[in-house]
């Protein structure tokens, strides 16, 4: 059996780890070298580290900031936003990150998807799906540049067409539950993970260990949590004793 992981999730803006609530009211939260040390030595089976101003801005991620933290780390590393081009995510794969995450570009183009795959591999490319609730019917739809345009392309078909694209991973994040600390979107993730082969990091909403716990019951390979980690509500080691103390299969 595949072990579940566990991914704490750096939004970095400017240099340093911010958080906030559906993608804004953004607040300090630390140095992204330090805390990916910090959750590194903590058990995180890998991080996530996500450019959250490059697209608003029309820039490409920092570079930087993305060999600094693989300068302490050991363990995979995915980045994302600003990645456009080919170009974007090999300089982001030498920089050091292990997979690249691709949202707006891919929405814009996806055909970007299949040329990333096929040079890069399937396993490096991570399509990073922000999914809102459609206004007055069921379903979802993704949203982009940092959530402040919402497609009205359907998540779940969309998560279908970049499978067959050739993507290997997908970080869905819940817009409606991002920051609330309600919990992950339990039918989000049941309905995703019927549609999809690849595995599913499930994000947005996490305030506890049974959040984490209940979205890998419901259909996440993994689970990505920022706040809980930030704030010191727990830490990666505790979060893997209870989750083990569950009968999860993690990686101790």
């Amino acid at each position: 059996m595949l072990t579940k992981r566990i991914i704490p999730c750096l939004d970095v803006k400017n240099g340093r780890v911010v958080k906030g609530v559906q993608f804004s009211g953004l607040r300090d939260a630390g140095d992204p070298v330090e805390l990916s040390a910090r959750y590194m030595d903590q058990g995180a089976d890998e991080l996530v580290m996500l450019d959250v101003s490059a697209t608003p801005d029309g820039r490409e991620t920092a570079v930087e900031t993305v060999a600094a933290v693989r300068s302490v780390i050991s363990i995979p590393l995915t980045v994302g936003g600003g990645v456009r081009t080919l170009a974007d995510a090999e300089r982001l794969l030498s920089a050091g990150a292990d997979k690249v995450a691709v949202n707006t570009a891919a929405v814009s183009r996806p055909g970007i998807l299949k040329e990333l795959s096929e040079r890069t591999g399937s396993q490096c490319v991570v399509l990073a799906v922000d999914a809102a609730h459609k206004a007055e019917q069921d379903g979802w739809e993704v949203v982009i540049q940092s959530g402040t345009n919402r497609t009205g392309l359907d998540a779940l078909a969309w998560a279908e067409l970049a499978e067959s694209n050739g993507i290997g991973e997908i970080l869905l994040t819940s817009w409606d539950k991002d920051g609330t600390g309600e919990g992950y979107d339990l039918q989000l993730l049941r309905e995703m993970s019927s549609r999809v082969r690849v595995p599913i990091v499930a994000s947005g909403g996490a305030s506890c260990t049974e959040d984490l716990l209940a979205a890998l019951g419901n259909g996440a390979d993994a689970v990505l949590a920022a706040s809980i980690f930030h704030d010191g509500v727990t830490t990666v080691q505790r979060v893997k004793e209870v989750l083990a103390e569950k009968g999860v299969e993690v990686r101790l």
